[in-house]
């Protein structure tokens, strides 16, 4: 897949084109990218996606935007595996947040991209003050397809729009089970495996630790994981018992594994929660308490087929 972080300065071949943030790419993303593939094949377009880096939410109000389910790099390589063609990663700035609906869909979609077709959800909104809806695209004579949301059955059985509103809240919850229904998968986090401080050889759980690119991640505490298919326990939060250590950290001790996994670019997919991070009083009892973590995450593991 082709990444290309500005507006190209000649005319594309003729292409069709989804518009979105995509984060987490659950099933509603999925849906559209689908008939965005097809779409495309069916019209001998290119297939490509416009997002926008950072969320807009994130540029208008940064202490209440909502916190991310997946990195740029890990969108993009959701995209790839639905077999997008290019991906367009626009900078949401000042500049770009004054962009008149009109101006977007002429200068930008139609002249800049050749946007023959257009894919959104049903309740898109674009332009400078969100002032352009679906309708526009109509009154402008683009071929809009415009996806209905997929709805999933909640936990009280009543059907609710499948949402990235919708999979934080799960994950906050501790609900991972429902998180994968409603992303097609388990939750996961992806990354590179750096050097720590070493303290879980110390204690006795060597752990491999993921950069994260999460400032805010949709969940924390202690999980049962695997990371690239190896069953793990995970913490993801502070290290509240641990002095010294403010930054976000996400902590993985492989059980029975003993191998150098540094440098190397994983994938954490978490499937049960165990408890929620704790400050304890010492070391010794950081210790026990971790101890029993891996023995609810072998039991997990030895239930969970």
């Amino acid at each position: 897949m082709q990444v290309l972080r500005h507006i190209p300065h000649t005319l594309q071949t003729p292409t069709a084109l989804a518009i979105g943030n995509f984060d987490g790419m659950h099933l509603g993303h999925q849906a559209l990218l689908k008939k965005l593939v097809a779409t495309a094949h069916s019209m001998r377009m290119t297939s490509a996606v416009m997002t926008f880096e950072p969320h807009p939410r994130e540029f208008f109000a940064p202490e209440s935007a909502p916190a991310r389910l997946c990195s740029m790099r890990e969108k993009l390589e959701h995209l790839a595996d639905a077999g997008v063609e290019v991906a367009y990663v626009l900078r949401f700035d000042s500049r770009f947040a004054k962009v008149s609906a009109d101006t977007f869909m002429h200068d930008i979609l139609r002249k800049a991209l050749n946007a023959q077709a257009i894919l959104v959800g049903e309740d898109f909104r674009f332009g400078a003050k969100r002032a352009g809806t679906t309708t526009d695209f109509i009154e402008a004579g683009f071929n809009l397809i415009s996806l209905p949301s997929v709805t999933m059955l909640n936990q009280e059985q009543v059907a609710e729009r499948v949402s990235s509103t919708r999979v934080r809240t799960a994950l906050a919850a501790g609900h991972l089970d429902e998180a994968a229904k409603l992303l097609g998968r388990p939750y996961s986090i992806s990354g590179k495996v750096v050097h720590g401080a070493k303290r879980g050889r110390q204690l006795g759980f060597p752990t491999a630790n993921i950069h994260m690119r999460h400032e805010r991640p949709a969940l924390t505490g202690v999980y049962a994981v695997k990371l690239d298919g190896l069953a793990s326990v995970a913490n993801l939060g502070i290290r509240p018992t641990i002095a010294g250590v403010p930054k976000l950290l996400l902590e993985v001790h492989i059980l029975d594994f003993n191998g150098d996994l540094y440098d190397r670019h994983v994938h954490v997919e978490f499937l049960h929660k165990i408890r929620d991070e704790m400050k304890f009083d010492g070391l010794d009892a950081l210790k026990a308490q971790i101890s029993e973590d891996v023995v609810v995450a072998k039991t997990f593991f030895k239930q969970t087929p």
